[in-house]
């Protein structure tokens, strides 16, 4: 499966954004698919996650009651809509693909097809 983010941009503190994944491949509806960050001089960290039929979420704490991970599989898509956001979210997200049958997984490893990221910057 081939993705590709988009829906970054610059943004004042508190205000909102929603990114887009779209995926090729007939295949995506069996992935369970992930959001992940990387600001400048860090790791990339898990940010939010999805079952495959869109059941199950996940979140990490720093982003939990602001940021909200959703799919439509009718249009091998999964967005994350961003609320309340923060100097700190300022980061390079990626959207990416775990095609096993475990849910919620963190580890960057655990996903084998990434996106191309799409820039984040919130101005204080």
């Amino acid at each position: 499966v081939q993705l590709q983010a988009s829906g970054g941009g610059l943004v004042q503190a508190g205000g909102s954004l929603r990114l887009s994944c779209a995926a090729s491949g007939r295949t995506f509806s069996s992935y369970n698919m992930g959001w992940f960050r990387q600001a400048p001089g860090k790791e990339r960290e898990f940010v939010s996650g999805i079952s495959w039929g869109g059941l199950s979420t996940f979140y990490s704490d720093s982003v939990k009651g602001r940021f909200t991970i959703s799919r439509d599989n009718a249009k091998n898509t999964v967005y994350l809509q961003m609320n309340s956001l923060k100097p700190e979210d300022t980061a390079v997200y990626y959207c990416a693909a775990d095609p096993s049958r475990y849910l919620g997984r963190s580890s960057p490893s655990a996903y084998d097809y990434w996106g191309q990221g799409t820039l984040v910057t919130v101005s204080s």
